[in-house]
């Protein structure tokens, strides 16, 4: 009652003192105005040890103003009195749209805060994305300081229990999902390792899986934990995600149960495997994929040439056009080299949609994301091949039966279709036309090119499993839809726009006073933040896998500080210098500055 007087009178309200019975039960209970309240005395010195670190120097809204009401239980029933009442302030009353009641945020403008940093849009970011979409910052009531409060409110409520969070939801996807693969490895009670395939990617591996490239990539969660996704190559000679892991460190032991998990879930070893020159890869490789082809990458061949070899070579242009002619030339049959571009290419398409701060919890929606955006391609790429007509080059049967099976990218390139057929195309279309063969047989069409490769079964998306009631989630999108449907039927009236807006008030007011959920107004309750999060599950009571402490692997990133003069002066003074052609000792001068030949010179000229 008294917060909806401050409300409207102008100012904001806080919780004073509060006194109780000796049974604990509240005596009194004082509210009093939001810039009540002494000041805190401030000491400074500025002779101080350096080394004590110095507090903020925040502003104080407390100005000393009395204005409060007190209410006193009646003892023995649940109601209170009026006990004293203040009414005078000591400072000029705020408008109604700036008091801090107002800039609290509904549970929609939250989900948008999370739902925008899915797709790397910070908070800061999103504030002028939603001010925008409003027509203004006057529309959005929350300030910037408050979108970034809530993810530092949620990574407060979330915490140490991230990887125990993290795994818990992994295991209700599987459980929810009897085709959902995932495994993860502890040591001494920290998350070590994770693997994760779903069933779409399980049905990539089936078809696509001969060949697979795989990569190491960072800065995608705060822990520097490695992300690792394996890619092939679908039947639209697009990159596909066919499994991921993430790994706390780049050893041996940890790529060996990376492989080993892959292996488990997918039950074939790959026919080739592609990866860049990292020795602990390689082991790994040739520990677990006994049976698979394993090449490096001629990417990164090419990319350390100038580490390897001198400046003059390099700047050679013969020579460059030589060695790129051995590496890159397609008809010659390599024994190492092949290319992991492709992996490259993903790396570079999740962190589109990562950054280096993430809990594990936003990392997996922004890899859910990124998955999603993956999918909706193929979708896309489907429907085009199943839609595009073809022009025939001949009016041959067989020709017309191709473009029905097989994909519009298969049939532009001759080396594919050499392929689907598993026999030389010069003289395979030859004889069957002498034949009399109108069609190509069954037996001879490799299934990883035909359009309906992938089962219209596989429904599954990983984007959808943590989002609590799906049927729910449609019907709010359907609720959004609608809104917006007759929003832009009303817009330019402003007679039929005013009803509409005032059927809407009148619909909010009955809602209000039928029921307000609870939790949902509560800035940081555990409940909301796993609801914005996509988690099903309660926040754990018991931690039995920690996160892991951050980490400092090969491509982890760099120390950004600016070094000062002395520590360049002291890195190169461990350089070898060269040598003076002066003095014909290693020092550092030249022969312009030698002190032999500059005195020798002024003795000289004294002379």
């Amino acid at each position: 009652m008294y917060s909806e007087y401050a409300e409207i009178g102008g100012f904001d309200v806080r919780l004073g003192t509060q006194s109780r019975f000796d049974n604990k039960i509240i005596k009194k209970k004082h509210v009093i105005c939001n810039r009540g309240g002494k000041q805190k005395k401030k000491s400074c010195d500025t002779l101080g040890t350096s080394g004590v670190r110095r507090k903020r120097n925040s502003n104080s809204r407390a100005i000393g103003c009395q204005a409060k009401i007190i209410f006193e239980s009646v003892y023995g029933t649940p109601n209170d009195k009026v006990f004293q009442f203040d009414e005078l302030h000591n400072h000029p009353l705020e408008k109604r749209s700036d008091l801090k009641k107002a800039r609290q945020m509904s549970y929609s403008e939250k989900e948008f805060i999370v739902r925008a940093s899915t797709s790397k849009i910070g908070p800061t970011m999103a504030h002028k994305l939603r001010a925008s979409l409003r027509g203004g910052y006057e529309f959005v009531k929350p300030k910037v300081v408050d979108y970034k409060n809530l993810r530092r409110d949620i990574n407060r409520v979330i915490g140490y229990k991230d990887a125990q969070m993290r795994v818990n939801t992994m295991n209700d996807r599987r459980a929810q999902y009897p085709n959902y693969s995932f495994e993860f490895n502890c040591q001494d009670d920290v998350l070590d390792c994770m693997f994760w395939v779903d069933e779409m990617e399980k049905a990539y591996y089936a078809e696509f899986g001969d060949v697979i490239s795989f990569d190491a990539t960072f800065r995608t969660n705060k822990y520097r934990m490695v992300f690792v996704p394996f890619t092939a190559i679908d039947h639209h000679k697009k990159s596909v995600t066919v499994g991921s892991g993430l790994l706390s460190n780049e050893s041996i032991e940890s790529y060996s149960w990376l492989l080993k998990a892959f292996l488990k879930t997918h039950g074939k070893e790959p026919t080739l495997v592609l990866t860049d020159q990292d020795a602990a890869i390689k082991q790994a490789v040739e520990n677990v994929f006994r049976n698979s082809k394993h090449r490096l990458c001629m990417w990164h061949i090419m990319k350390k040439l100038k580490k390897k070899i001198s400046d003059d070579l390099f700047t050679n242009t013969d020579f460059r056009k030589r060695f790129s002619k051995l590496v890159w030339d397609i008809n010659m049959k390599p024994d190492v080299f092949e290319t992991t571009s492709r992996s490259e290419s993903m790396n570079s398409f999740f962190n589109t949609y990562s950054e280096s701060g993430n809990l594990l919890l936003n990392f997996m929606m922004n890899y859910d994301t990124a998955i999603q955006k993956q999918r909706n391609t193929q979708r896309e790429f489907d429907r085009a091949s199943k839609k595009a007509s073809y022009k025939m080059q001949t009016p041959r049967e067989i020709e017309l039966q191709a473009s029905k099976m097989v994909g519009k990218f298969t049939l532009c390139s001759t080396k594919t279709v050499k392929v689907i057929l598993k026999m030389d195309l010069k003289h395979a279309f030859t004889i069957m036309m002498r034949c009399g063969v109108k069609e190509i047989l069954e037996m001879y069409i490799l299934k990883r090119w035909r359009k309906d490769v992938i089962s219209r079964n596989y429904h599954f998306s990983s984007v959808q499993s943590d989002s609590g009631d799906c049927e729910n989630v449609k019907l709010v999108n359907d609720s959004y839809y609608s809104f917006e449907s007759c929003l832009d039927i009303v817009r330019d009236d402003k007679k039929r726009l005013a009803l509409f807006v005032e059927k809407q008030q009148m619909l909010l007011k009955e809602f209000e006073s039928d029921y307000i959920s609870p939790g949902l107004k509560s800035k940081t309750h555990g409940e909301v933040v796993c609801k914005l999060l996509g988690v099903t599950i309660p926040i754990p009571e018991e931690i039995n896998i920690h996160v892991p402490e951050v980490q400092s692997n090969k491509g982890s990133g760099i120390k950004k500080r600016i070094p000062s003069v002395g520590e360049v002066a002291y890195e190169n003074s461990k350089k070898e210098h060269r040598m003076c052609s002066g003095c014909g000792k290693r020092v550092p001068h030249n022969l312009r500055t030698c002190p032999e030949r500059v005195g020798a010179a002024k003795s000289a000229k004294d002379s």
